[in-house]
């Protein structure tokens, strides 16, 4: 596995060299409060990437562990509930984290805990109240965020707790149970306290009667290397403690999430406005971002697909010619494509400590590359296996009757008739890569599927198109490269002639 320290070492030459990264979590108060950082670390005169975001609590923490973010905004319900699972009580988390190589600033002024929200005129209709109240309507349809459904503090402890019955509940993105809450298609779903759409569709916030959910005091976690690093950064990072009540930062989602005001503006105003703050938005224009992406998507893809291809196509040859073995290598490389693209993508950073990358490198580009390698392997294997299968026994037999040694039938006879076979199986894995590589965002890796998470988010379609049309072309283009590339691959009898 030499090839994946390579990759490694190639992310790494492609990363920018800034001092300073920044990360956040996929939510628009997580992506506000992350600009924030990246202002101040640029006020504190540091050279900060651009925001990396995360699809996930672990995948953020796990990032600030191995090194490849510097820090985050984090809240300590899900420290103590999440990430540290209830091992530690709060006064004693400053040690466990610096234990970990990880400090927190104090709090930042607001508690921004769980909630269940209704629907005002449901929830008056039905006479709830208090979440207990719902005990009296098993029959409700509950939507939670996807990660709430697994929390100990979320679902799972919050149906103990009261002693929720309910069968219909469902897994949702954030902000898509806040659209099927408007519509009627869920009775119930959790809320962040600081979310500006409780005041937008008018909801009702139900008491937490029994006490269930902690305090999500916000905060930054930062590595406790950073002090030496920059330790202008963190004083700014210290002395923000306090200094965002709850009823700023509610203002602050509410510019981001309503008035769809980009997050770097949005902590732009409130780092000038509140902090004294020399701070611009630093938004890049349409074209500067799309060239952006375009680049982390194509070295997502480009990477992956040449490995595939170097990979596949050998044992693609294999299975040709030993059929036992071949047998299992089609198995093997078709039940990789049966797990889901994202499950794929989350089992590949622990796979790549198991292989022993170092761990700044099993955040980002590099396990997105081993998923769509992995990913992309079955096109071109059946293809290959099949292109040289199909060979017409006559073509074979002269071949062999020529006396041709097998190397030499492999390349001058057998892989020349399957060309285009092949040809169709790589094209069929660059389209296949091209789509899945935008769910590398989630895991810090960028590309196309950046702007179409964050549109998502804020529920803004144009944001959506920047990321979706691109995609969508660039596997229209992949498509006719590997058309054209036919000439140069394809002897000219066996070119299709329609």
């Amino acid at each position: 596995m030499r090839w994946l320290s390579v990759l490694a070492l190639a992310a790494a030459s492609c990363a920018p060299n800034d001092d300073v990264t920044v990360g956040s979590k996929r939510f628009t108060e997580s992506r506000v409060l992350g600009e924030l950082g990246v202002h101040l670390a640029r006020d504190a005169g540091a050279n900060p990437a651009p925001r990396v975001e995360f699809g996930g609590t672990i995948l953020a923490w796990n990032a600030l562990l191995s090194g490849g973010i510097d820090l985050y905004p984090e809240y300590t319900g899900t420290i103590l509930e999440e990430i540290l699972a209830g091992e530690v009580a709060l006064g004693d988390l400053e040690a466990e984290l610096a234990e970990r190589g990880v400090r927190a600033t104090g709090p930042l002024g607001f508690n921004n805990t769980y909630a269940i929200g209704m629907r005002e005129e449901l929830a008056a209709e039905l006479g709830i109240e208090r979440v207990s109240d719902l005990t009296r309507h098993p029959d409700l349809a509950l939507g939670f965020s996807n990660e709430f459904m697994s929390r100990a503090d979320g679902w799972p402890g919050l149906s103990q707790t009261y002693g929720l019955a309910h069968e219909d509940v469902r897994g949702l993105d954030h902000d898509v149970a806040y659209r099927a809450l408007e519509a009627g298609g869920i009775a119930a779903m959790d809320l962040y306290s600081t979310d500006a759409e409780i005041r937008y569709y008018g909801l009702r916030v139900l008491e937490d009667d029994r006490e269930h959910f902690p305090r999500y005091d916000a905060l930054f976690l930062y590595r406790a290397d950073l002090a030496e690093r920059e330790p202008d950064l963190v004083r700014a990072l210290e002395e923000l403690a306090g200094r965002i009540p709850a009823d700023a930062m509610i203002a602050m989602n509410s510019r981001a999430k309503l008035d769809r005001v980009p997050a770097p503006g949005v902590a732009a105003e409130f780092a000038s406005r509140e902090l004294g703050v020399v701070a611009s938005a630093g938004e890049q224009g349409l074209a500067r971002r799309l060239l952006r992406r375009t680049g982390e998507h194509l070295f997502l893809v480009a990477i992956s697909l040449g490995l595939a291809i170097a990979v596949a196509i050998p044992l693609g040859v294999v299975a040709a010619k030993r059929e036992r073995l071949g047998r299992a290598v089609l198995a093997v490389t078709g039940v990789v494509q049966t797990i889901p693209s994202l499950a794929l993508l989350v089992f590949t950073i622990p796979l790549l400590e198991v292989l022993g990358v170092p761990a700044e490198h099993r955040i980002g580009a590099v396990p997105a590359i081993l998923a769509l390698f992995l990913y992309g392997l079955l096109p071109i294997v059946r293809n290959t296996y099949q292109g040289i299968a199909d060979i017409p026994p006559p073509l074979a037999e002269s071949a062999l009757a020529l006396g041709l040694a097998p190397r030499a039938r492999l390349f001058r006879v057998e892989l020349p008739l399957a060309s285009r076979a092949i040809l169709a199986g790589v094209k069929t894995s660059a389209v296949i890569n091209v789509g899945t590589a935008t769910l590398g965002a989630l895991i810090g890796a960028g590309g196309y599927g950046q702007p179409i998470l964050t549109g998502l988010t804020l529920d803004d379609t144009g944001l959506i198109l920047e990321g979706a049309i691109p995609a969508a072309l660039l596997a229209l283009a992949a498509q006719s490269l590997f058309d054209w590339s036919e000439r140069l691959f394809v002897p000219r009898g066996l070119r299709y002639q329609g």
